[in-house]
């Protein structure tokens, strides 16, 4: 094939596993051949629209097969995807549609009143899961009309590894979101890093439940899957419940999840009596893991292993791999097979063993560009090559990982630093406390102090004598936060990152 990218994966995989399920989608299969086919036509309908090498197409939906055909049909002709997170408002989709430049966006029928305010005139829409009986405005397209009405003749163009694949968004909790350029080259290796650190097979049966939009669930768990020839089971959303029933009924052996899912799940009535045997790797990331979730877990058998990375990597920089979860428990193991992982001080050298520093990635899954920015691009790069994470990290005298707090978080009182992490994972273990986060805000005497804002369960009472009284035992003084706040929601943006910037506004009186 002269395609050596992603798109050419569904052709290679056909060919040799062509009647085995790909995707299960509602009470949909769709096997190999059948992907291979559906990406083919919508990479015709994209042709017919205009669409060419280096042109960008985007996506905005909950969690839709149309993310993977979408991925692999403008992968075939060389275009970039760029997939939109499905909880950004209208102005924020409009942001992201005119800095990448995208001319097709594609968009789930439930989310048209946002496409229609965001989309301007040039940009031609694609609509999902539109009710065959409405009439669509004769300027927007239905998915699957288009793809029934296309062409299956194989295509096969040159696509390098070092083209673009695809522009990912960054939440961001300041600032405009930049848009993270992801070539195939990239994605490629942060796929076989997760298959080999996890040792993935072709017989996984992996739950997508976690958004699409984000490279955890693509590049972590939908990708190296389909690589390998096993099947995903794409939901829409996550509904807790249904994810146990799910892992219960399918056999589910892999999957991904941030820790507040896994909280969710662990909270079910039925969570003791589920069936979870099935499961072999079970990857949770994004946010610092609570001690305690650990533990649920590790109690039912489920070694959780704990990931760490970012958009900018693909998203894997280090992994702890199911034979180390137990004896590591806590760390984000070790640095993925060809990635590099180093912890530095300010002037760019290496800790001590044990001493925190900024976490810094090298390999070829990290990023080289943010889309039009050089600026930052320029920032987040040391002279040799580096991506500079902004978290803190301290590695053992084994090489482990253990990943402290954002950088930006750090809180300087008196001289010392605080990492809210830190004290966020003791205030969690407080009956009673189901959410927290521990900010900075101004102190006359101190510079700076740290205020904890956390949600509880309903009819629990906390005051910050009461949080004191739990926390001396556990923390030095000055680590303990100078304030409470009870609220009924932490803020958070799009993609669930708390919002600490909002709560330093809204308190830094308090």
């Amino acid at each position: 094939m002269l395609n050596n990218g992603i798109g050419s994966w569904p052709y290679r995989r056909a060919r040799q596993s062509p009647d085995a399920v790909a995707i299960s989608y509602r009470t949909v299969d769709y096997t190999y051949r059948h992907l291979a086919e559906r990406a083919t036509r919508l990479a015709h309908a994209l042709r017919g629209m205009g669409v060419r090498a280096g042109d960008r197409v985007a996506l905005l939906s909950p969690n839709h097969p149309a993310y993977l055909e979408a991925l692999f049909a403008t992968g075939l002709i060389g275009a970039v995807f760029v997939p939109l997170n499905a909880r950004l408002t209208a102005p924020e989709v409009a942001y992201a549609l005119r800095d990448s430049g995208s001319g097709i966006l594609l968009h789930a029928a439930a989310l048209s009143g946002v496409s229609i305010e965001a989309a301007e005139s040039t940009v031609r829409r694609i609509v999902l899961d539109t009710d065959p009986s409405t009439d669509l405005d004769t300027s927007v397209l239905d998915y699957d009309t288009i793809i029934a009405a296309s062409s299956t003749d194989r295509i096969d163009v040159a696509v390098t590894l070092d083209d673009h694949c695809m522009i990912m968004y960054t939440s961001g909790t300041t600032g405009r979101p930049k848009g993270v350029v992801l070539s195939h080259n990239l994605v490629l290796f942060a796929v076989l890093n997760t298959i080999i650190d996890l040792d993935l097979t072709s017989d996984e049966v992996a739950l997508v439940m976690a958004p699409l939009f984000h490279t955890a669930a693509l590049n972590t768990v939908s990708l190296p899957t389909l690589l390998k020839g096993g099947r995903l089971i794409i939901e829409e959303g996550f509904d807790p419940g249904r994810a146990l029933a799910i892992i219960e009924s399918e056999k589910v052996t892999y999957s991904f999840g941030v820790p507040t899912m896994l909280d969710a799940m662990a909270s079910q009535p039925h969570w003791s009596t589920t069936d979870v045997t099935s499961i072999r790797r079970w990857v949770v990331g994004a946010a610092p893991v609570p001690p305690r979730t650990l533990r649920t877990y590790t109690a039912r058998g489920i070694n959780l292993c704990q990931g760490y990375g970012l958009t900018e990597t693909g998203p894997g920089a280090s992994l702890l791999g199911p034979r180390d979860v137990e004896r590591k428990l806590g760390t984000t193991g070790t640095p993925q097979f060809f990635t590099d992982v180093r912890v530095v001080d300010l002037d760019n050298k290496p800790v001590a063993t044990g001493e925190r520093g900024e976490i810094q990635i090298s390999g070829p899954n990290v990023t080289k560009e943010y889309w039009n920015r050089p600026d930052a691009t320029a920032d987040a790069h040391t002279e040799d090559g580096w991506f500079r994470s902004g978290d803190v990290g301290t590695v053992d005298d084994e090489g482990y990982l253990t990943v402290v707090d954002r950088l930006k978080d750090m809180i300087i009182s008196g001289g010392e630093n605080i990492y809210p992490a830190e004290v966020e994972a003791e205030v969690l273990n407080m009956p009673g406390v189901i959410g927290c986060a521990v900010f900075g805000i101004s102190d006359a005497k101190w510079g700076e102090v740290g205020c904890a804002a956390v949600t509880v369960e309903g009819g629990v009472t906390i005051t910050h004598e009461s949080m004191v009284a739990f926390l001396m035992p556990r923390l030095a003084k000055y680590k303990i936060p100078k304030s409470l706040v009870v609220l009924d929601d932490i803020p958070r943006n799009a993609t669930g990152k708390i919002r600490k910037d909002l709560l330093r506004v809204s308190y830094e009186s308090h």
